[in-house]
């Protein structure tokens, strides 16, 4: 079957799923490996101390993949910066952001805190900018500064978490209603029938990140990996973190972490969304060769 979205044909992948953008994990051949299974791939800027080792890092995903894949640039808020000697802002990163325009890349999503300013450079080069927030608020903002995607995060999701934050329903939902850009949903995404519910709730897209924590082309340790596919997502602990805004700067995954019961390869893993969704629709009475929300 044919996915065919309104992510699928602006960035011409075949599955219109994101790789999430991954602090230590986020290298050329974990982006490599999605991309040439028909997802997006992102090459994860925060990776990298400086501009230099990050074009050696684009050129080696390009050497990987003949296929699209994006950077990341995570944007460290202002409150957080203020601590840091070097901080991650929009300023440091424009040198990096230059490298991947000279390089060729088309693709950037900019996360964690507004950057309107590597946005618009990077349209403004003919490239494509998509937006990873956590609020609709910060999303119709993104919008309005020229954001060609918006990637929504539920509290479901991992990450730093915002007190107004909803559910990935909700996000959605609202999103669908209230925004005119193509919608990436993410949060607790992690088989085929939390993909069709996103497309559902009017995604055009979603992003995969503590779901593919366990792929074998992730760098991350096997007992890393075991922990994440025996992890009880009902334990009070866990359950607090995710839900009551205690994950801080803490590294964890995802309520996604109830879906993974095995290490696949990424391209296991995205054909087997595909197909399992392919086979929910057949059942709902689905028939045509093509699935089209355009």
């Amino acid at each position: 079957m044919q996915w065919k979205t309104k992510i699928t044909e602006l960035v011409k992948i075949k599955y219109p799923f994101i790789q999430g953008a991954f602090a230590g994990l986020g290298r050329p051949e974990f982006t490599a490996a999605f991309s040439n299974a028909g997802g997006l791939g992102i090459l994860t800027a925060i990776n990298y101390p400086s501009a230099e080792q990050f074009r050696e890092a684009i050129n080696k995903t390009f050497n990987l993949t003949n296929k699209p894949f994006g950077v990341n640039f995570s944007i460290m808020p202002p409150m957080m910066a203020k601590n840091v000697p070097k901080p991650r802002n929009e300023n440091f990163y424009l040198e990096f952001m230059d490298v991947a325009i000279d390089e060729g890349v088309k693709i950037c999503t900019t996360s964690a805190y507004r950057s309107d300013v590597i946005g618009k450079k990077f349209k403004s080069k003919g490239g494509t900018w998509f937006h990873k927030c956590t609020l609709l608020k910060h999303a119709l903002t993104a919008e309005r500064m020229g954001a060609d995607a918006i990637t929504l995060v539920g509290i479901e999701g991992t990450g730093f978490k915002n007190p107004l934050q909803n559910t990935t329903l909700v996000n959605i939902t609202m999103a669908r209603k209230m925004l005119s850009v193509p919608i990436i949903a993410a949060g607790g995404i992690g088989n085929a029938r939390g993909f069709l519910a996103a497309i559902a709730m009017g995604a055009d897209a979603v992003c995969f990140g503590t779901a593919i924590l366990a792929t074998k082309e992730c760098p991350a340790s096997n007992t890393y990996k075991k922990r994440i596919i025996n992890q009880d997502i009902f334990n009070e602990d866990f359950y607090n973190q995710i839900y009551h805004h205690q994950l801080k700067d803490k590294s964890i995954w995802s309520m996604a972490a109830g879906h993974v019961d095995e290490i696949l390869s990424v391209k296991e893993f995205l054909d087997k969304i595909s197909g399992e969704a392919e086979e929910l629709l057949r059942s709902w009475g689905f028939s045509g060769e093509v699935f089209t929300t355009l």
